[in-house]
């Protein structure tokens, strides 16, 4: 969108000598060159007054024939024999002192013409210091219109900061021509607009006065016209999914601005409105009086909220103009990935110091925060000259600005638009992550908050992954040698190393002495602790590296691959393999690890489409052997579709998975997680739902976002 720039809050700035030495030009005169600052040549004794030169001093030319006549000609020598015998002695007196002080005045420079040095160098001085009366005083022109034309122009730019430098000045008789060299500031974030300009002068009765016209100010200006800068701030780029749809969706903003030449009292315009958005009314009035007089000049976006509140205020606000539009602006699906954008009254600008500029916007959170560079582009600016009626008529200066570019991202829409809607009825908090299982590639990021319960960070956040971490800690077992085959008893409670541990929820009705491939099916705690002897802490350690846990990702957004310290005693080594102690994972980690399995290839996640997607294994992880994956996939089918993850089931593609439910606060009113991990074909998925009650299971959710996978 195109606007009217202010540069505003600009740092201070060191006083710079406004002025570099000038050189003269020679002053031609029918008598020759007059010294300058007063030098005079010295008389000689033959009777012929003349300048004896000095060094760096111009040479005077000797005068011959007496004193120059009035109008033409010259008078003839006087003899002094004649003076002696035609007058008398006073009067000798008299005509030779007469003629002792035209001698000495010629050879002095009494007679010559003054210097227009002195009057260009104060009239520059005055100007850069906004003496405007001052300054105006030293042209031909009117001082009160003088005067305004000064100040308007420096109004118009919205200056922050002028400078002049005096140049040449070449001088011929009573008038003269002066050069200098000017820098406007137009703001602490951009660069200055320097010209070359000149003016005319010519000596009156009352010394020399600059020849007044507007192109004084800058030689392109003419009478009738205005100095403006038009600032075209690139309209923001948009986020896009893998296929290149937009990310963000349209919805209602209310664009607010005003037309600068309607308005019969700017700055009282700029003051109440600023008032009301806790916007600089200084810098609202620069870019009022700035812009051209008959265009449309946005001052600020509002939300609809926003606008909500402030409406009644802005009512208020003479000469506003509202104009309510559809921008893709504050609205998106996968808002987690997205993020969100503050416009002209966002805190953000106000805190960091950045010059106010309608049409700006700043991304808050989200792909919108860590690629503002790239999503916002930066202004082109020009300096332009405008008739009163606000028609451009030339183009001074233009610094070109930087387009926006949008941003493809790893987001697949159709799976997105199905969690957000699978999420939004629930009562619970939810969170789902899901990644394609060959690439890594982040195809959706979706969160919902529950009343009275916490939110969930699907990127970066922490949480106890519970027995769906059995995943984990099966790898191991299988590296071990426990076979699938292999009884293990699935008891209400157990005790290893001294801690107690339960089924939460109880677990029960499938034997006495059930296969490990029951255990699993059934997300048996008890019977995962029981079997920890088998493992040391650092061959759980082992197999979670193996699966990322702790590995560096290089993500633009916040994220979290998960964490295991060693376990260092019996309990402790129990207490990992059902994902409690020290394991803590993200649902993005938890994906990641579905995708392993899936894929049997361990890779980096990814959110920007091209970006590298693999990371090659930290030296020390363990191969998992192909066989051993291939019984963690039949062993996730079966849970899916026999076991406590029948939930997520659905006809066609087979699912697979892992459920996990583990306390995450105690008190009146516990909170619990509840995972589902797994995949189906390419897409691997990650759920956590956050509850009050332990017989939550998130494997519903999960068949609901699964069944749009493509």
């Amino acid at each position: 969108m195109a606007s009217y720039r202010k540069r505003g809050a600009h740092a201070a700035r060191p006083v710079a000598a406004p002025f570099v030495a000038p050189k003269r030009a020679p002053q031609n005169g029918a008598a020759g060159n007059a010294p300058h600052n007063g030098d005079v040549g010295n008389a000689s004794h033959s009777g012929t007054t003349g300048a004896t030169p000095h060094s760096g001093t111009a040479r005077r030319a000797p005068l011959t024939g007496g004193i120059r006549g009035r109008s033409r000609g010259t008078i003839r020598a006087i003899k002094v024999s004649d003076l002696r015998t035609r007058l008398s002695l006073p009067k000798v007196i008299v005509l030779v002192l007469v003629i002792g002080f035209g001698a000495a005045g010629f050879a002095g420079g009494l007679w010559s013409t003054p210097s227009a040095e002195p009057t260009v160098q104060a009239f520059l001085l005055a100007w850069q210091q906004q003496q405007y009366q001052a300054a105006a005083a030293m042209t031909t022109g009117k001082p009160v219109v003088v005067a305004d034309a000064l100040r308007d122009a420096y109004l118009q730019l919205d200056a922050a900061a002028f400078f002049v430098a005096m140049g040449p000045i070449t001088q011929h008789g009573n008038t003269a021509r002066a050069a200098f060299k000017a820098s406007v500031d137009l703001g602490q974030d951009g660069a200055p607009w320097n010209y070359a300009g000149g003016f005319d002068l010519r000596l009156t009765g009352s010394g020399w006065k600059v020849v007044w016209s507007p192109s004084v100010i800058n030689p392109h200006l003419r009478s009738g016209q205005r100095l403006a800068v038009v600032s075209t701030t690139p309209p923001r780029a948009l986020l896009e999914d893998a296929s290149g749809a937009p990310l963000q969706q349209p919805s209602t903003a209310y664009v607010i601005g005003v037309r600068p030449g309607h308005l019969t009292h700017p700055k009282v315009t700029a003051a109440r409105l600023g008032r009301v958005t806790r916007l600089d009314p200084g810098q609202l009035l620069g870019w009022i009086l700035a812009a051209p007089k008959n265009s449309f000049q946005e001052l600020v976006v509002l939300r609809p909220a926003q606008y909500g509140r402030m409406a009644g205020k802005l009512a208020h606000v003479p000469g506003l103009i509202v104009r309510p539009e559809r921008l893709r602006l504050f609205s998106s699906i996968a808002p987690a990935v997205v993020g969100s954008v503050g416009t002209e009254t966002s805190s953000i600008l106000r805190n960091q110091g950045i010059a106010y500029r309608p049409g700006a916007t700043v991304g808050l959170s989200g792909l919108q925060r860590a690629r503002q560079r790239d999503l916002a582009g930066t202004p082109t600016i020009k300096v332009v000259t405008e008739t009163t009626a606000g028609h451009q008529v030339a183009v001074l200066q233009s610094w070109p600005g930087q387009a926006s570019r949008p941003v493809r991202t790893t987001i697949d829409s159709g799976l997105q638009t199905a969690a957000d809607s699978a999420m939004a009825p629930l009562p619970e908090s939810a969170a789902a992550v899901a990644v394609q299982g060959s690439t890594g590639r982040i195809l959706t990021v979706a969160d919902h908050t529950g009343a009275g319960l916490p939110a969930i960070d699907p990127l970066a956040g922490s949480y106890p992954p519970g027995t769906a971490f059995t995943i984990v800690s099966t790898e191991a077992l299988l590296e071990s040698g426990l076979g699938v085959g292999t009884q293990v008893p699935c008891r209400s409670e157990n005790d290893v190393g001294g801690r107690i541990f339960t089924n939460v929820p109880p677990v029960g009705g499938f034997g006495a002495q059930p296969a490990f491939a029951a255990d699993f099916a059934h997300a048996c705690g008890t019977a995962f602790s029981g079997l920890s002897w088998r493992l040391s802490g650092h061959d759980l350690a082992a197999a979670a590296s193996g699966f990322g846990l702790g590995a560096p990702w290089r993500l633009p957004l916040p994220s979290f691959s998960g964490s295991m310290q060693t376990p260092g005693s019996v309990a402790a080594v129990a207490a990992g393999t059902i994902g409690q102690g020290s394991v803590q994972v993200s649902p993005l980690a938890m994906a990641m690890v579905a995708a392993q399995v899936q894929s049997g290839t361990r890779h980096a996640p990814s959110l920007i489409a091209g970006a590298p997607a693999a990371a090659a294994p930290k030296a020390g992880d363990p191969p998992f052997s192909a066989a051993n994956l291939a019984t963690l996939r039949s062993l996730m089918g079966v849970t899916v579709q026999q076991g406590v993850a029948s939930g997520a089931d659905l006809p066609g593609a087979q699912v697979y998975g892992q459920v996990g439910t583990v306390a995450v606060s105690s008190g009146k009113h516990p909170v619990w997680a509840s995972w589902f991990v797994g995949y189906r074909g390419d897409v691997a998925i990650a759920v956590l739902e956050f509850s009050h009650s332990p017989a939550t299971s998130a494997a519903p959710l999960a068949g609901q976002i699964l069944a749009a996978a493509p």
